[in-house]
């Protein structure tokens, strides 16, 4: 939740006034860029509480996968394509595993699916805002603008 809460903030922030109305600045480092920064680490913490170690086929593929998209999205590669592909594969993954409306509400399963369920909905909202407001300026997209 921290980290979906750090990139509201980072979008919340107005960037500071320049000398010259109008005219970009260079290599300013803005305390946005790093809240974003932070923001996209405190998801890739969240996003590990997920992980499961079982040793069957799929829990296996689901580890890789996820793990590799998240890695994308903490270093900022293809953040917006990689942000996107995961949440579309958590939906699916969460719909699938974490159905509490099956279980009985008064077995203990059907509240840890419920939180479990929650849970990876909370990184799916962090990850929303990484689509919609991009990497920032800590990023390998930004810096592949420069080279």
């Amino acid at each position: 939740l921290g980290g979906g809460l750090l990139l509201l903030l980072a979008e919340s922030r107005s960037e500071g006034k320049s000398m010259f109305a109008g005219v970009p600045t260079m290599r300013e480092s803005s305390p946005k860029q790093y809240m974003q920064l932070g923001g996209r680490v405190l998801l890739v913490l969240m996003f590990m509480t997920l992980l499961h170690f079982d040793m069957n086929f799929f829990s296996i593929l689901q580890n890789i996968v996820g793990t590799a998209l998240i890695i994308l999205v903490a270093i900022g590669f293809k953040t917006k394509l990689a942000a996107l592909t995961l949440v579309i594969w958590l939906f699916g993954i969460n719909i699938y595993f974490n159905a509490f409306w099956t279980v009985p509400a008064y077995k203990p399963m059907h509240d840890f699916l419920k939180y479990d369920f929650f849970q990876t909905m909370s990184v799916i909202g962090g990850l929303l805002l990484v689509v919609a407001l991009g990497p920032g300026g800590v990023s390998m997209d930004e810096k592949k603008k420069e080279w």
